[in-house]
């Protein structure tokens, strides 16, 4: 993708639309068909994507508590997403989740549609959380499958809570010392 190539060389707030377009050898008026501004190449069909958890929020049930409605928008979130998501390898996969993630523009853009401070509360503990369990996983080159897998542990870690997360073998105990296996 030409716009995060040039992003990740240039850094985002220096590339322009004018860039991007020659890069990928379309007019910059083409570029404005499909996007209305260079965040877009990102956050491609963003509003609808955020559409899907509020009409899940909205739709909360009288008997499920704060946690569980997140927990079902999330999963609407990713039931609707997950399939208009193109295969990515892990490096281009890594620049496009790292810009998303680290770009202090780019983190507002996607949250900035967050209010009021309770809700902006809970919705950033679950999306931060989210956010940066998929960050750590693009770090270490892993699969767009596998970064699926630690969304829903980071999700898991915000609903459930640091108290749920329990030592895995070979991982450090609060002394410093490894867990045995057995």
């Amino acid at each position: 993708m030409a716009a995060v190539r040039l992003f990740e060389e240039q850094g985002y707030e220096q590339t322009t639309v004018a860039e991007i377009a020659a890069v990928a050898d379309v007019d910059p008026k083409t570029f404005f068909n499909y996007f209305r501004s260079k965040d877009e190449v990102l956050f491609n069909d963003a509003a609808r994507d955020f559409d899907v958890l509020f009409e899940a929020i909205a739709e909360r049930r009288p008997d499920e508590g704060p946690g569980e409605v997140l927990a079902r928008a999330v999963q609407a979130f990713a039931a609707h997403r997950r399939p208009k998501v193109p295969r990515r390898e892990p490096a281009e996969l890594s620049a496009a989740a790292r810009l998303a993630l680290t770009t202090p523009a780019l983190q507002a853009k996607g949250l900035y549609r967050l209010d009021p401070i309770t809700a902006a509360a809970m919705t950033g503990a679950v999306i931060g959380a989210i956010q940066q369990a998929g960050l750590a996983s693009v770090q270490l080159g892993r699969s767009q499958d596998e970064l699926w897998d630690a969304a829903r542990r980071g999700l898991d870690v915000a609903l459930h809570g640091l108290v749920s997360v329990r030592p895995t073998a070979g991982s450090p105990d609060p002394s410093g010392e490894r867990t045995s296996s057995s």
